[in-house]
């Protein structure tokens, strides 16, 4: 279940909806989501939606840093036509598993639309547990899970815990989603258990993605490897922006929008402010990696 994760693409060519992939997550890291005024959030999801027109399903990022705010942007992406929603733990404040809990179920109830855990410690400071993710899928509040911490280990124990890769269609929470948001372990993630991938370069590559799940769903590992490590080497576009200049977000973002502006997709690669733009000599960096990967012409 590859499904790009996307930001406001022209509805000619909506990232990923012409070449198989089983859904879009709108707003999320990739879109820039932490930089948007709620109304860009809005204008983002709306082109999302109108551009799919209901040939896959469209989750909406609700990211924010408490209860309410997520509640808010909820109903916006309700009002817009959004089939599911996928929301952090809050943030800024610490906060206690507990209340962690309570916050999801809260979106979950008030909401009316399913709801996917997003496990982003790196911007959000806590790691969602595989008890408390046992427990929210378990009772229903979370129909699943985007896993981007990284904690390899700490997504296999999921995949065990909620019946292992052979158990899971007769196990506790047969209908619960796991999903990785790592771009580069897919084969062994899907090879594990997992369900799919949502990946920032799936905005790049879809094509690619939707090939590397169908191969390592179909266990072919030979197939499955070989198409990774092509995604491998092309991510290393996220670290064309040198690291003495600029943060690794503005860097990888940056690329990603450059690329998709090279491959016809996009009008211009600008990121957000305050992020620092790509200069020419880092968006010839992601251009040769393009080329690379057969995305675009060998020169």
């Amino acid at each position: 279940m590859p499904s790009s994760e996307t930001g406001s693409p022209s509805p000619e060519r909506c990232c990923g909806a012409g070449v198989g992939v089983h859904g879009l997550f709108a707003l999320g890291s990739s879109s820039e989501v932490a930089f948007l005024t709620d109304r860009q959030r809005a204008v983002a999801l709306e082109t999302v939606v109108e551009a799919v027109a209901g040939r896959v399903p469209v989750l909406a990022g609700v990211i924010d840093m408490t209860t309410p705010r997520v509640l808010a942007h909820a109903e916006t992406a309700r009002a817009a036509g959004a089939d599911a929603l996928v929301a952090t733990a809050p943030f800024y404040a610490r906060t206690h598993p507990a209340e962690i809990a309570r916050h999801f179920r809260a979106v979950r109830s008030r909401s009316g639309l399913p709801l996917y855990a997003y496990d982003l410690p790196v911007s959000v400071h806590s790691k969602l547990s595989v008890p408390l993710v046992r427990e929210l899928a378990e009772d229903g509040t979370l129909a699943g899970l985007k896993d981007s911490s990284g904690d390899e280990g700490s997504l296999r124990r999921l995949i065990v815990e909620l019946g292992g890769r052979h158990g899971r269609a007769e196990g506790t929470a047969p209908s619960f989603s796991i999903l990785t948001g790592s771009e580069l372990t897919v084969d062994a993630a899907v090879l594990a258990g997992a369900d799919g991938v949502v990946p920032g370069l799936g905005n790049v590559d879809p094509a690619g993605y939707v090939r590397l799940y169908q191969a390592a769903r179909d266990g072919d590992l030979d197939r499955s490897v070989e198409e990774q490590e092509r995604l491998v080497k092309l991510f290393g576009m996220v670290d064309a922006g040198p690291e003495a200049e600029m943060g690794r977000n503005s860097s990888a973002i940056g690329a990603f929008k450059h690329a998709l502006r090279l491959l016809g997709v996009f009008a211009h690669g600008t990121t957000a402010a305050p992020q620092i733009q790509l200069s020419d000599a880092s968006v010839a960096l992601v251009e040769q990696r393009l080329r690379e990967a057969g995305l675009l012409p060998v020169r």
